[in-house]
């Protein structure tokens, strides 16, 4: 066997050590990323959240032209939701 020293990427996750503080922290930018553009998102802006109390929500068909509506329809909303769910475990 072989000593390869500490890991710092295992399972597409970059690892940091917080060894003073006794932490261990796991980065998914790159599964993100993939995610993003697997699902034509890579332009999009962040945002911070949550949200504010009192923003009043438009209704999609006011607040987006048609071809925005049939670009949003052809997202497979499962797929996106379910790689999300998989960055949180």
């Amino acid at each position: 066997m072989k000593n390869l020293g500490a890991a710092n990427r295992i399972l597409g996750m970059e690892i940091y050590r917080g060894r003073s503080q006794k932490k261990l922290f796991l980065c998914q930018k790159d599964y993100i990323q993939k995610i993003l553009h697997r699902f034509g998102m890579h332009n999009a802006k962040p945002l911070s959240t949550p949200m504010l109390v009192k923003e009043k929500l438009k209704n999609v068909a006011q607040s987006i032209c048609q071809t925005e509506q049939n670009n949003a329809l052809q997202v497979p909303y499962a797929s996106v939701v379910g790689s999300l769910m998989y960055t949180m475990v």
